[in-house]
């Protein structure tokens, strides 16, 4: 805050009218009479340029960084705006004497898979949990479909709220980068901090690789709070790097933790089938193991993170072992149909994800892979021929689609998909999703095992601005039907 421009006595009357029930917006269209409107600047737009709106729909009070004009509202200038909202919130739902135990989870894949895995982990241990993320926001006696991984600040502190008043112990969310960058998570007090791993993503936002590992370092360096325990995948270069300098932590993967000292969880992999797997651990003197039915190794990660955390809370490894971890909608879900074939739909819209997925696959010995995928519009363009390298390296047929294209032309994205598609056995282009699904399934046999990357759990696509309905599962559903009836 700056001495000069701010002034303090204004600010702390304004928090106590927020305190005793004042209403803040950072949206002008929905400000009403006696509303706080904060100004709020994103990457293309300067948040003074909705003052104006805000002041005639009958804002109070306007917050923002500049000296500006505002009529009859009452200016109040604050430093960062975003900051200004941080407090504010506070103020309004009291979250800063909420009881309830916030596990933030941070990186490039699997962070839905171990929100949902946690979540089975500590309802069986009995507590209950609250859970926001890229699917949905819930908690026992409420569920809505989530529009963003991570939601704005005043909701993340208006669900907390809620959380605390439904006695919610554990509240697990997942952070995106840009929600890190734009200190959406600012004033939560993170009792745990886990970084699953860092591959390449996002680069159309944060530039390069380690201003994106900067980004995610936030949510362990910035939002600081006395011994909040780190839980870092050492697999990971990124993780390895963090583990070094973040204490107090706890460690995991599936290698040999080399050169780290502390705690740390290793995981080895006894046995993994079209099944599922066997995965041993061993933590500090205490081994076990645990059956279930996901498989690959990349979900043995995941299986050792959601365990940390349990370790973290107070979890014995007698608790591990009688949790009967399952899947998650959309990430390597398999689709249920009457002629056996093996069809799966994943999540997977990054090169490194794409890739493990795959190798998974393989790892299964069917005769054949099929794999189709897209990559979205309006965003990172330098991971496209990356996703198709990873796709021809593994698959025996690849389908070459749309993913949501947004305002970017379809066609202008497979141009820069393709230059990654050499050698690959067969290719497949058909830019309509829905065809280039019913191409692939025309190409199965109960021999062979397809895969549809890139939308997992979605129920539409975006086309231009417009989000329309579509289904992964719905759509290779029909097309079976419509193929081997």
């Amino acid at each position: 805050m700056s001495d000069i421009t701010m002034d303090i006595t204004k600010w702390n009357k304004l928090l106590d009218k927020v305190r005793a029930g004042l209403m803040v917006r950072t949206d002008s269209r929905e400000v009403s009479d006696g509303d706080v409107f904060v100004a709020i600047s994103g990457p293309t737009c300067n948040g003074t340029d909705f003052v104006p709106q805000a002041i005639k729909n009958g804002a109070a009070y306007i917050v923002c960084a500049t000296q500006i004009s505002t009529d009859s509202a009452e200016l109040i200038i604050h430093s960062d705006p975003r900051e200004a909202l941080v407090e504010l919130a506070i103020a309004y739902f009291k979250t800063d004497n909420c009881k309830v135990k916030v596990i933030g989870l941070t990186g490039t894949n699997g962070k839905t898979t171990v929100s949902y895995l946690i979540e089975q982990l500590l309802t069986s241990a009995g507590m209950k949990v609250g859970v926001i993320g890229t699917i949905s926001y819930r908690w026992p006696g409420h569920e809505q479909e989530a529009p963003l991984t991570t939601p704005g600040c005043w909701q993340l502190h208006e669900m907390l709220s809620k959380m605390d008043a439904a006695d919610v112990d554990v509240m697990v969310m997942e952070v995106s980068s840009h929600a890190l960058d734009q200190k959406r998570v600012a004033g939560l007090d993170f009792d745990a901090a886990i970084l699953t791993n860092v591959t390449q993503d996002h680069l159309d936002y944060h530039g390069d690789m380690e201003s994106y590992f900067e980004a995610k370092s936030l949510l362990f360096n910035y939002f600081p709070k006395a011994g909040k325990c780190g839980i870092i995948n050492f697999d990971d270069p990124y993780g390895k790097r963090l583990l070094t300098s973040h204490t107090p932590s706890i460690g995991f993967g599936m290698s040999d933790p080399k050169d780290l000292s502390g705690n740390n969880l290793c995981g080895e992999m006894l046995s993994c089938t079209g099944k599922g797997m066997v995965l041993k651990m061993t933590y500090g003197a205490e081994t076990w193991e645990i059956k279930t039915d996901l498989i690959g190794n990349h979900n043995g990660s995941n299986l050792l993170t959601a365990q940390a955390v349990g370790l973290h809370l107070g979890l014995k490894p007698a608790d591990m072992k009688k949790v009967s971890f399952k899947g998650v909608p959309g990430r390597l879900e398999r689709v249920q149909n009457k002629k056996g074939l093996d069809v799966f739909v994943d999540y997977a819209h990054t090169p490194d994800a794409l890739e493990n997925v795959l190798k998974t696959l393989e790892d299964l010995n069917f005769k054949r892979i099929i794999t189709v995928f897209g990559c979205g519009g309006d965003r990172d363009k330098a991971k496209r021929p990356l996703m198709a390298e990873a796709a021809c390296k593994y698959s025996d047929v690849a389908v070459l689609t749309s993913d949501n294209p947004r305002t970017e032309d379809p066609l202008e994205i497979i141009n820069d998909v393709r230059p990654g598609m050499k050698g690959c056995p067969l290719f497949i282009e058909e830019p309509d999703r829905a065809t280039a699904i019913r191409k692939a399934v025309g190409e199965m046999t109960n021999k062979d095992v397809l895969l549809i990357a890139g939308k997992g759990h979605e129920t539409y696509q975006i086309i231009g601005t417009d989000k329309r309905d579509f289904s992964d599962v719905q759509e290779v559903s029909l097309a079976i039907k419509e193929i081997f009836s």
